[in-house]
Formats: C-alpha cells, sequence, structure tokens
C-alpha cells in the first residue's frame, strides 16, 4: 500500500479528474478507481476499471490521469487496467448520484435490469415524477437510456444500471 501521506494526496489528485463523458462526475465518483498501492520500486499504481471493457472514453481516462498526476509533480506513476470483476453502476457514489441527479441524469435504480425493461419506476431529474417512459434504450451515450417525464414532458437520459 502506498504510504497514507501519498495515498491521500493521489487520491485528491484523482478526485479531479472529471469524467470525460459526464464532466460534472469524477472518476472517485464513478467508483472506477479499483486501488492506489505501491509498485516494488516505490512508485505508485493506479488500478482502474472501466465503466464497460468498450467504453470510449478509457482512453481519455487513463490520459487525464497521468495528465493530472503530473500537474501535481508525480512523474513515476503505473495505471493498471483491471476488467474483472466488472465494473457495475453500485459502484456509483452516493455523491456521484446526487451529482447525475443535479446534472439532469436520473442515477442508476441499482435494482437489476428491471429499470430497462420496463419494471422500474424511474424517477424525473427535473420535477422528481415517477410517470416517466422509456423513449429509447440508446441515449446519448451507450451507458445511458432515454426517458420522457409524463408530467413535465421532458426528456432525460438514465444511467444504466449494470
Amino acid at each position: 500500500m502506498v504510504a497514507l501521506a501519498t495515498y491521500n494526496q493521489i487520491e485528491n489528485i484523482l478526485a479531479l479528474v472529471k469524467d470525460p463523458e459526464i464532466p460534472v462526475l469524477s472518476i472517485a465518483d464513478l467508483g472506477i478507481i479499483r486501488r492506489i498501492e505501491t509498485g516494488e520500486d516505490g512508485h505508485p499504481i493506479i488500478a482502474i476499471t472501466p465503466t464497460y471493457s468498450g467504453c470510449p472514453a478509457t482512453e481519455v481516462i487513463e490520459a487525464d490521469i497521468a495528465s493530472m498526476l503530473k500537474l501535481h509533480g508525480i512523474t513515476d506513476f503505473e495505471i493498471r487496467m483491471e476488467i474483472s470483476p466488472a465494473w457495475t453502476t453500485d459502484w456509483i457514489t452516493a455523491e456521484g448520484r446526487r451529482k447525475l441527479a443535479e446534472y439532469g441524469v436520473a442515477p442508476p435504480a441499482n435494482k437489476g435490469k428491471a429499470a430497462l425493461l420496463g419494471q422500474e419506476e424511474i424517477a424525473c431529474p427535473q420535477c422528481h415524477s415517477k410517470r416517466t417512459e422509456l423513449v429509447s434504450e440508446f441515449g446519448s451515450t451507450a451507458c445511458k437510456a432515454q426517458y420522457r417525464c409524463l408530467d413535465c414532458l421532458e426528456p432525460f437520459d438514465y444511467f444504466k444500471c449494470v
């Protein structure tokens, strides 16, 4: 494990790295930082898990991590991609869920994929009504579905459960 002060420093730096597709979220909010540890030669190793294996933002996130660490004077580090176990929306923090809703994206229901099968009520992030309907399983990015509120009539994205 990285020494406590160094671990905290790196953790704070990584919390500054934003998700390129949903810029109100950090990679810490998304829960993709698996762990921070020390390599044999003493350099930090940051293990991350992409939200899904084909996510086009993965390379950007890695580059942003590297840039942010270098910006803060940490130049000797390693970023490791770990795909098992697979990332799940359960790893999104409570703060991340709050930020999603404030941004206008309904956070994942965390009750499996019932929401995408029309078996789960998804609350509208604008008016909080649960009278919503699935418009398309495909939203503005692959990790989101498109919904519409039947009360305020606003369309909104729903962050899919995985």
